[in-house]
């Protein structure tokens, strides 16, 4: 069962989902096989997962928000390879791109394969919006695949609007539970999302900085890295919150572990958001989450009682933090079983593959 994996092979996520797959795709096929095929090249971790006779790279720089003529120009290619692989099943990741791709080598190409897609965020949350042209894109693309994995019940929901078959919800979860570290730090707050506009950086700092006025000793940890960086250096330096406030750039995996498992809150606040595998991860570390109120948020954080939401443009009020804080123990415990019970990878990738076996010939 020759089975492809296509999207970005230097993306952390798309790696993830290999791991998942070379795991569990032998337990539900006989003989199964994975393949990948990447729109960039791949990263090193597919060295011990996909032989490099079984990869295709590409060797494009897609940018997510569409408008891909060089990737676009690799499908005769594409499509060529898909042809000798002779895959029971394609599986593209982001639609309005790699879905796009694998749906024109079967229009186009004769590729005879199962398709079925998973949907990462923008690609349904966004993109559609943007143009009617792109709303009929990835209807069709939809409409192509057998099925498709959504993160959330919310971009769920969106989706089958849009016209998809059949949508499998489960979060991008976590591989393991972490182990349960020492003591937290009470007034330390972290945040990991990228410094971009979507994920609002500016809105994590205006909060902490609300926060610090009526908790002098709290600190804020921001990891991760991005374009405004530089101006979020600045506007510490112009509020005064130097020594409160530490940036920390990209962090291997063993750095993160130690924020979130130091941590006693994190903040994510982007504009837009499914079930982020950042949120899962402080959670399931026993962090209080702050998040922006989006669908997806409120799918994790429920009345405020395990995390707080914040409505558009509002900032934490120091009465519910010390509210959680009061239910710190309590909260973290809660969201642990939470994860363990709903949001561990592996079990959710198995249940896939067996519908992706009823449904590929």
């Amino acid at each position: 069962m020759r089975y492809v994996l296509w999207g970005d092979g230097e993306s952390p996520h798309l790696l993830k989902w290999a791991r998942a797959l070379a795991a569990e795709g032998p337990k539900v096929f006989d003989g199964f096989e994975l393949w990948a095929a990447s729109s960039r090249g791949f990263a090193a971790g597919f060295d011990a997962l996909v032989p490099a006779s079984r990869r295709l790279a590409l060797q494009t720089s897609p940018a997510f928000e569409g408008g891909n003529t060089a990737l676009l120009r690799q499908l005769p290619r594409f499509a060529r390879w898909l042809k000798q692989v002779q895959p029971a099943c394609v599986h593209a990741h982001y639609l309005t791109s790699h879905g796009t791709l694998a749906w024109l080598a079967k229009r186009l190409f004769g590729v005879r394969a199962t398709l079925v897609g998973s949907a990462w965020g923008s690609d349904i949350l966004q993109t559609p919006e943007r143009s009617a042209v792109q709303r009929r894109l990835i209807r069709r693309v939809l409409c192509a695949c057998a099925l498709t994995t959504s993160d959330s019940r919310h971009m769920a929901g969106r989706m089958t609007a849009l016209g998809a078959c059949e949508v499998m919800t489960f979060p991008f979860g976590l591989d393991t539970l972490p182990p349960i570290t020492g003591a937290k730090v009470e007034g330390l707050f972290f945040a990991n999302r990228a410094l971009e506009a979507l994920y609002a950086p500016q809105r994590v700092l205006a909060a902490f900085a609300h926060v610090h006025a009526t908790w002098p000793n709290a600190q804020l940890v921001i990891a991760n890295d991005g374009t405004l960086r530089v101006l979020l250096e600045a506007e510490v330096q112009a509020r005064g919150l130097t020594a409160a406030v530490h940036f920390v750039g990209r962090l291997d995996a063993a750095a993160q572990a130690h924020w979130y498992g130091t941590a006693q809150w994190y903040l994510s606040l982007p504009r837009s958001d499914s079930v982020s595998v950042s949120v899962l991860e402080a959670m399931a570390n026993g962090c209080i989450p702050i998040l922006s109120d989006l669908p997806a948020n409120r799918e994790l954080v429920e009345g405020d009682r395990n995390g707080l939401i914040l409505a558009d443009a509002a900032l934490p009020d120091p009465a519910d933090l010390e509210r959680l804080r009061g239910d710190a123990v309590a909260i973290a415990a809660d969201n642990r079983v939470w994860i363990a019970e709903h949001a561990l990878f592996a079990p959710a990738v198995r249940g896939f593959l067996a519908r992706v076996k009823q449904l590929a010939p």
